[in-house]
């Protein structure tokens, strides 16, 4: 008697690269469009890399944020900003240099805020901090913020290189530095503004991306030396089938921790959870079609991570 068929344990490929030809345009227009922006708007660069004046003062009962940005306005700041530093009640005052402030010494700037402040204001105010940050070290960490991105571009590119097989290298730098000016384009776009804590989002976002980006590649390159049979994009699409539940669940845990962050953060954090929130979505769709398209591209083969067999090896009887 004939024993009876196994039913088949192996999920339904998705075929992801099929639409790899749409996706590539879809990338292409937002990179073209993200370095657009950055080039004709610029980023509006926080106080950390422009320069200028922090006050912290603190209130006896909690005040509103838009009042205190209206008094500053009348009171001669421009473009002041005023978030919340811990409670309700501790306010943090952001003066960029301007003409009104560049002969004015840090204490100075200081009474005249804490003067505005109480004159539009029933409660206490507290002067509790004032810190100086000049335009000269504002220039040099924009500087160094640009170099430890490109730094870690080049290590990542060497890394993936030694571990999987340059192709493989090409494909994840393309896909963080992909991730990276579509995150830029977004805070350009929108004008938001672009501080220490959004570089340090950035550099998360690249750590992030490439985690997922090695995972896929790891799948990519066992399922070539496993699947002889199958042609290249097929590889792709079982390995990315394989570790899509694993890629979704990831991100989409965590969205939800950076969701909490934007919300419920506060402004101090809320450029650094925006950050993350856009470079994981963008990551997440970069690691399945920006590294693998790219593979495609450049004609990855099982020939390209065949194990090079030691000379010799064939005669290797274990005889002496």
């Amino acid at each position: 008697m004939a024993a009876p068929e196994e039913k088949s344990s192996t999920p339904k490929i998705v075929h992801f690269m099929s639409w790899r030809k749409l996706a590539a345009v879809l990338s292409l227009l937002l990179v073209a469009a993200s370095i657009a922006s950055l080039a004709t708007r610029s980023l509006s660069f926080g106080l950390d890399f422009t320069g200028g004046t922090q006050v912290e003062v603190g209130y006896s009962s909690a005040p509103k944020l838009d009042d205190i940005r209206n008094t500053l306005d009348t009171a001669g700041f421009r473009n002041a900003i005023a978030v919340h530093f811990g409670s309700d009640t501790d306010i943090l005052v952001r003066l960029q240099n301007d003409e009104s402030l560049q002969n004015m010494k840090p204490d100075e700037v200081g009474s005249r805020v804490l003067e505005a402040l109480r004159s539009s204001s029933s409660a206490e105010v507290e002067l509790r901090r004032i810190e100086f940050v000049g335009p000269q070290v504002g220039e040099e960490l924009r500087e160094q913020g640009g170099l430890a991105l490109i730094i870690a571009l080049v290590l990542v590119m060497i890394y993936i290189a030694m571990r999987f097989q340059y192709k493989f290298s090409l494909g994840a730098v393309a896909a963080l530095a992909h991730d990276v000016i579509i995150t830029l384009g977004f805070f350009s776009f929108f004008h938001w503004d672009f501080d220490l804590t959004v570089l340090a989002a950035l550099l998360a976002v690249i750590g992030y991306s490439l985690n997922d980006t090695i995972v896929v590649s790891d799948r990519i390159r066992e399922n070539f030396r496993t699947l002889r049979k199958q042609d290249p994009e097929t590889v792709i699409n079982i390995s990315l089938t394989q570790t899509l539940g694993r890629t979704l669940v990831t991100s989409l845990t965590t969205l939800m921790v950076l969701a909490a962050l934007s919300i419920f953060g506060g402004e101090l954090i809320h450029g650094f959870a925006q950050a993350l929130i856009i470079g994981v979505m963008v990551g997440t769709y970069s690691s399945i079609y920006v590294a693998s398209n790219i593979l495609l591209s450049m004609n990855i083969s099982k020939e390209d991570l065949l194990v090079p067999e030691k000379e010799g090896a064939a005669f290797d009887d274990g005889l002496p």
